[in-house]
């Protein structure tokens, strides 16, 4: 969800301005999603690299984190979603901690959509994470290293038990991941937008989904193969 802060900037208002704006989109995306049958969608929401911003910012956007879980959990609750959080959780102010636990758990039986939210979150950070965990249970005798494979990685992941993603969009008219999904986004189909996070609404979205019914997803394959299956 990039270029909250430079839609600010454009408009000589501060960057805060700018990502209060974006929990607009953000409402605005999920609750379309919901209606269109989406099952899991993910907002990047804050990087381990963010953490390097001016504190002020920090504080706001934490802040502004904080207003959404406990504004939104009615209409989770309404629209039967459950949120998740991908990232390391610890690290966020304790006052964010509490409320984003509670509406995990508020929201642990809803079924119709899974909304996670990445805060804190690094995809090489993950992958550490989750080959220290394979390692210490090879060491402790729990799992066998001769049987390791794909699964045994993505079982250890942020998104156990979740598909890899189909597509992912980035705003704001940078071209590159920026740390986010990279092992889970390896065959994830990649629209890239100048569209400011603001002014990323309901019909750039349809626009974003639109575009990616009409690609071809091959995963390795050739076309005639696809068409005979």
């Amino acid at each position: 969800m990039d270029g909250n802060g430079r839609w600010a900037e454009e408009r000589r208002r501060p960057r805060l301005f700018g990502h209060k704006a974006g929990v607009d989109s953000v409402r605005e995306i999920v609750e379309v999603a919901r209606e269109i049958g989406i099952e899991v969608l993910t907002l990047y929401a804050f990087s381990t690299e963010n953490w390097s911003r001016p504190s002020g910012e920090i504080s706001g956007l934490m802040g502004l984190l904080k207003s959404y879980l406990q504004s939104e959990l009615r209409n989770m609750l309404r629209n039967d979603i459950q949120l998740r959080c991908l990232g390391e959780q610890d690290r966020l102010p304790e006052d964010v901690q509490a409320v984003l636990r509670q509406t995990i758990v508020d929201t642990q039986t809803c079924r119709s959509m899974t909304l996670n939210l990445a805060l804190s979150y690094g995809g090489r950070s993950e992958l550490v994470q989750a080959f220290r965990e394979i390692a210490k249970q090879c060491q402790e005798g729990t799992l066998d290293w001769l049987t390791l494979s794909e699964t045994t990685i993505n079982e250890h992941l942020f998104t156990a038990g979740q598909p890899d993603p189909d597509l992912l969009i980035r705003t704001g008219g940078e071209h590159r991941l920026s740390n986010f999904l990279l092992w889970q986004a390896s065959y994830a189909e990649l629209y890239f937008t100048e569209t400011r996070w603001p002014d990323f609404k309901k019909e750039q979205f349809l626009e974003a989904i639109n575009i990616f019914s009409r690609r071809q997803r091959r995963f390795g394959k050739v076309s005639a193969q696809l068409q005979a299956e």
